[in-house]
């Protein structure tokens, strides 16, 4: 509390532990302090409702739950449904989300900060492998600490080829258990001059190496400038064709961008996966909206992946926010979850504890929703590419008719 001119003002302060009043997500909180019945209305306007009615939670098998309790991680798990149709059977796919914090501080050696992330990993995976996951999707550079906020060079000895070091680790898991895995990385270009990008490399249930997506979209918000260590990619909008969907990766920054959000949409994803590394204070209003919107207007499903906790570095860095340098860049509020392009989606992980969500998703609710609301049949991409094309000129003038009264002096 602070008194201003008489005035008693009440300044919030976010706990340093990452909660929200002592509870790790909002769900959490609001079922603690609300009763029952407006609990779940509550529930009804933030979630959303599936096919008419809430998600159905999933009974995950007691190997996966002992592995959450022994290593303290999140786990839930939800049902999407789709209505039935009579000349298509249910296309169902398991989907998991990992959120995780760094394993070590960022002062051991990085070779130690790796491995420990890779132990860390491991009870995870396998619960999410113990669970049936057909697709599993870890965060952005899941291998490293966030350290681009630093803006310091030494931390590209985490980078590392396409095939590397975590790619090789993955591969094993996702023989294992016939699993997709989307691993984000942070690449070494060796072919083209060891240029560094942020990448996603898509492993195949059979262990290969399907292909690979570069972030599309950095982010330059005060001193925070990612392109420090790597430029905007040259991958396109790819959209790999699985054993379990058409899935494609909208990497972090991307996800404040509508036409890249659609882009994924017209080559004709089922599930498009934002693996993030974003903070409270930066983003975590746009957080549940961009993703959920995505989803009701591109008619896919999205998973949306954070990071989580407070990562500590040894050199004090500036954000280009008018205050003095500092070490961490901010918490990394978790908050995974999925939306589906019905408008219902899960409640979120834990926003201070590393964490597996998982869904079950009828992928025939694309279609149903396609043929509902019609967004691709009557969306105007005529229109949208003649503006487009016109503001790509040098000499573009935007189409505004003022009132030619608007500069007349009254008589």
């Amino acid at each position: 509390m602070e008194k201003n001119n008489g005035e008693v003002k009440e300044e919030f302060k976010a706990p340093s532990d990452g909660s929200i009043c002592g509870f790790d997500s909002l769900h959490r909180l609001l079922q603690e302090n609300l009763k029952p019945h407006h609990f779940q209305e509550v529930s009804r306007l933030l979630l959303g409702l599936n096919c008419g009615r809430a998600l159905d939670t999933i009974t995950l098998p007691e190997s996966a739950a002992a592995l959450s309790l022994e290593h303290g991680f999140d786990l839930q798990a939800f049902s999407f449904q789709a209505d039935g149709e009579l000349m298509r059977e249910p296309r169902v796919v398991r989907v998991g989300l990992i959120q995780n914090s760094i394993a070590l501080p960022t002062t051991a050696p990085f070779f130690d900060q790796k491995r420990a992330i890779f132990e860390k990993l491991k009870p995870i995976i396998d619960a999410a492998g113990a669970s049936g996951v057909n697709i599993l999707c870890l965060q952005e550079a899941w291998m490293m600490p966030f350290a681009f906020c630093t803006r310091e060079k030494r931390w590209c000895e985490f980078a590392e080829p396409v095939d590397g070091e975590s790619t090789q680790f993955l591969q094993s898991y996702a023989l294992k258990y016939n699993m997709v895995i989307i691993s984000p990385i942070l690449e070494r270009d060796i072919n083209h001059g060891e240029v560094l990008w942020n990448t996603a490399v898509i492993i195949g249930n059979r262990g290969n190496i399907i292909g690979k997506h570069r972030k599309n979209h950095i982010p330059r918000v005060g001193d925070f400038n990612e392109s420090t260590y790597y430029m905007e990619g040259n991958t396109g909008h790819p959209v790999f064709e699985t054993a379990y969907g058409k899935i494609a990766i909208n990497i972090c920054y991307g996800r404040h961008h509508p036409l890249n959000w659609l882009a994924f949409g017209l080559n004709g994803a089922e599930i498009v996966f934002n693996p993030s590394a974003t903070v409270g204070e930066l983003s975590e209003p746009m957080w549940p909206i961009e993703a959920r919107n995505a989803a009701i207007a591109n008619s896919y499903f999205v998973a949306s992946i954070n990071r989580v906790g407070t990562e500590i570095f040894p050199n004090p860095f500036t954000s280009g926010d008018g205050k003095p340098a500092h070490a961490d860049f901010g918490h990394f509020y978790g908050s995974s979850h999925f939306s589906a392009p019905d408008a219902s989606c899960t409640p979120s992980l834990s926003r201070n504890r590393d964490g597996l969500i998982i869904a079950d998703m009828d992928l025939n609710l694309c279609r149903q929703y396609k043929d509902k609301w019609g967004f691709r049949m009557t969306a105007r991409y005529d229109l949208y590419a003649d503006t487009l094309a016109r503001y790509l000129q040098p000499d573009f003038e935007p189409q505004v008719i003022s009132d030619p009264l608007l500069h007349k002096k009254s008589l």
